[in-house]
């Protein structure tokens, strides 16, 4: 089976016209389809209404227990059902799941890292880091073969029943690698901008093609960082772990070729 796995960013998610556009696309996509959303954009306002400041780290959340609250509410609530909901308007016979739904998606809770860049250590919380032989993909193939859509939220939980939030461009990258054993798998990862610019405020810079060789000299130079820099480390990791093809691209090109291809330089 040809799968396509999506992965749509919280800057979509939280933009009613881009939303509405990309389900409509998404469901006119032929074949067997996965989609995994993030939705960090709406839990940072919503953390703030609440009277927390979020808390970033190398494009990653840090989450305390309080937190880790707020998210679940935004990823697996408010931002799976509305997306469920739009697929169904749109045709697509979507349903909507966390990783803890039918033990899907296990994890493990992240310890103290040491950050390459600055030598500090950062405990990054209730955080939730995968292996994707821990992902049931037979499980995810089943839902697909009855004609069902899954749509995943980022939360994922461990052996103990501990939930956990765990970055949806790793979740997005795990679903595709552990589908990859038994299909052949393309990973797209659609956000707000055309693919990797390499001026991010030039919308016209945008980066065809990208090897590992780049990928350094980017991360060296700065042309990558933040919330991408999580993006293309999964994007790499996904392709030499099995993925046949992944892409970077806006959300309103999924139904043409325009973005960013990853390739693994062989």
């Amino acid at each position: 089976m040809h799968i396509k796995v999506f992965k749509i960013g919280g800057n979509v998610v939280d933009n009613p016209q881009k939303l509405e556009k990309f389900a409509a696309d998404f469901a006119a996509v032929p074949g067997a389809k996965v989609l995994i959303h993030g939705g960090g954009a709406i839990a940072s306002q919503m953390q703030k209404k609440l009277g927390f400041e979020p808390v970033m780290i190398e494009g990653r959340r840090v989450t305390d227990a309080d937190t880790l609250r707020i998210v679940t509410m935004v990823y697996a609530g408010w931002c799976n059902k509305s997306i469920v909901a739009l697929l169904q308007k749109n045709g697509c016979n979507a349903i909507g799941l966390s990783g803890a739904d039918a033990g899907v998606i296990k994890a493990v809770k992240r310890p103290p890292v040491r950050l390459a860049s600055t030598g500090e250590t950062v405990d990054y919380g209730f955080v939730g880091d995968l292996k994707a032989e821990n992902i049931d993909g037979g499980f995810i193939t089943g839902l697909i073969e009855t004609g069902l859509t899954p749509v995943f939220c980022a939360i994922t939980y461990t052996a103990d029943g501990q939930l956990l939030n765990t970055n949806a461009d790793t979740v997005a990258s795990g679903i595709a690698v552990s589908l990859s054993k038994n299909h052949q798998v393309h990973l797209v990862y659609c956000f707000e901008k055309d693919g990797v610019l390499a001026d991010r405020d030039d919308d016209s810079s945008l980066i065809r093609r990208i090897d590992p060789e780049l990928f350094s000299q980017l991360k060296a130079n700065g042309t990558v960082a933040d919330g991408m820099l999580p993006k293309l480390e999964n994007a790499f990791r996904a392709i030499s772990d099995g993925v046949e093809k992944v892409v970077i691209k806006n959300s309103r090109n999924i139904t043409n070729d325009l973005g960013t291809e990853l390739v693994s330089g062989k």
